[in-house]
């Protein structure tokens, strides 16, 4: 396996670069838009993968494509209740959670992908729904991450999570171009 093919394997979109300023509507939209389709997205980047390539990791010491799987309805369904906390309370100071950990658990291996596709999906629609009857000031409503010491906007949560599907998904299909897959 070729890990050579790309400077960065964490990130091979770069990191997220967060708004400092309310996003437009337009911008808005967009990410909107990102969440919309990547369960589409990431159920086509894994058609036809065999159990071997799924249990393969996209970089050294990386997650295996099957993680990657299960951690993008793990960590979104936690961004969900981040924005609908932060709807509800002011600044909440919202639950960090093991990444790693919640991937190794045994429910990773023994669940078929296409469960957690389907979470992703049905997430991914209710959350959307959410979000497109958002109003500005709604957008301007924070939560606080007490991992990373960081107050965020719910427009910047929205750009970090639209870019953190992207940034699975590129996971996926760099290490199939590598691959050859």
């Amino acid at each position: 396996m070729d890990f050579s093919a790309s400077p960065d394997l964490r990130y091979p979109m770069g990191e997220p670069a967060l708004p400092d300023e309310p996003l437009d509507r337009g911008a808005r939209t967009a990410y909107m838009g990102h969440l919309a389709t990547l369960s589409d997205q990431v159920r086509a980047a894994v058609a036809g993968l065999t159990p071997a390539q799924l249990d393969t990791p996209y970089r050294p010491e990386g997650w295996t494509v099957r993680q990657v799987i299960h951690h993008l309805p793990d960590s979104h369904l936690n961004a969900y209740a981040r924005f609908r906390l932060a709807l509800t309370e002011d600044n909440p100071t919202i639950k960090p959670y093991d990444e790693a950990g919640w991937a190794e658990l045994p429910d990773v291996a023994a669940t078929p992908p296409a469960v957690s596709l389907a979470l992703l999906e049905a997430l991914h629609i209710r959350w959307v729904r959410l979000l497109r009857n958002l109003t500005d000031a709604q957008w301007t409503r924070t939560f606080f991450h007490p991992g990373t010491q960081t107050t965020f906007t719910l427009d910047q949560a929205l750009v970090l999570y639209a870019w953190h599907g992207r940034h699975h998904l590129a996971h996926i299909t760099e290490l199939r171009r590598r691959e050859g897959w």
